[in-house]
């Protein structure tokens, strides 16, 4: 029998050593997360709110809202009260919690992703038939199913890693992920690191197929309507998902194309910090600004409030 010391923490190495640099990351990224998660439950707050916002894609898009509230805050916040402590250790039980509630956001956004495509291939492609084929059952079936998709992805690497041995405990990023701490461990990690990256590639793959195929027919049938006009309208109801889907699919490639072993960890650093702060941020301006509906609907809740104000 192997003799290990039992390593019950982990240390998380942090964006950097530097305490003046580590108090302007931490300004950045509280002002991110706040301005996310405002952004986003001002999203969840007008599709509840609103009788003009229940179609199927804002009950698509009040789910992705939530997501990336849940996401954010997987990561964010208990990296911002490492800087404030100066404590860097966290549980190996609450490091794979961590990983698990971040891979679990992560994949079923993805999966919603492809699901707010064919959302937009049905609206685009059979108007007529859109609010039969998108009624709230079936809605609610796709969102259920985008979270099952989740559970699937990551339950079983998890179900391995927990019973790993570790020989190390230090992980040089600013959250727990599972390429660190497999590297942590002296168990045998082949199988389990083969079966994150079959998850991982099963995923980005089915879904970017999905949300592929489903604009193909979507610029198809755009590039057949008549007039300019028309087909201006089409595009703008899908352009805020394409900016969306651009970004969340490019910042995955660019992590997961090999660079230098030197600059891998800087990269991937630089880009998580993208993924986890800054996206969630810019979605809700992104679907906001560029959706009339959305706009009018924000304004005139801001007309309400401020006539409800004037009368008391």
């Amino acid at each position: 029998m192997r003799n290990h010391s039992a390593v019950t923490t982990f240390i998380l190495l942090g964006l950097t050593d530097d305490p003046q640099l580590e108090i302007l990351v931490f300004i950045f990224l509280f002002i991110t997360y706040i301005l996310s998660v405002i952004g986003n439950l001002t999203i969840i707050s007008l599709t509840l709110v609103d009788s003009h916002l229940k179609t199927a894609m804002y009950f698509f898009l009040q789910n992705f809202s939530f997501l990336e509230i849940s996401f954010t805050t997987a990561c964010v916040p208990p990296y911002l009260y490492i800087i404030s402590s100066g404590d860097r250790t966290i549980t190996v039980k609450a490091c794979f919690s961590q990983i698990f509630f971040i891979v679990l956001f992560g994949a079923t956004e993805f999966f919603l992703l492809a699901v707010m495509s064919y959302d937009r291939y049905v609206a685009i492609c059979k108007p007529l038939c859109y609010v039969t084929i998108m009624d709230s059952r079936v809605c609610r079936n796709l969102i259920l199913c985008c979270w099952v998709s989740g559970l699937l992805i990551i339950i079983p690497p998890l179900g391995l890693s927990l019973h790993l041995e570790f020989c190390d405990s230090v992980i040089d990023h600013f959250y727990c992920d599972a390429s660190p701490i497999l590297k942590n461990s002296c168990s045998d990690t082949w199988f389990i690191e083969q079966l994150v990256v079959v998850c991982a590639v099963l995923t980005f793959i089915m879904t970017l197929v999905c949300i592929v195929l489903s604009y193909i027919y979507i610029i198809r049938t755009i590039l057949r309507l008549p007039s300019v006009q028309q087909r201006k309208k089409a595009f703008s109801t899908c352009s805020s998902h394409m900016i969306v889907v651009s970004m969340t699919y490019g910042s995955c490639i660019f992590m997961y194309i090999k660079p230098s072993a030197k600059d891998e960890v800087a990269i991937n650093k630089a880009v998580s910090l993208l993924t986890v702060s800054v996206a969630p941020m810019l979605n809700p301006f992104i679907y906001t600004l560029r959706n009339k509906q959305v706009k009018q609907s924000f304004h005139d809740i801001l007309k309400r409030l401020a006539f409800l104000s004037q009368k008391y």
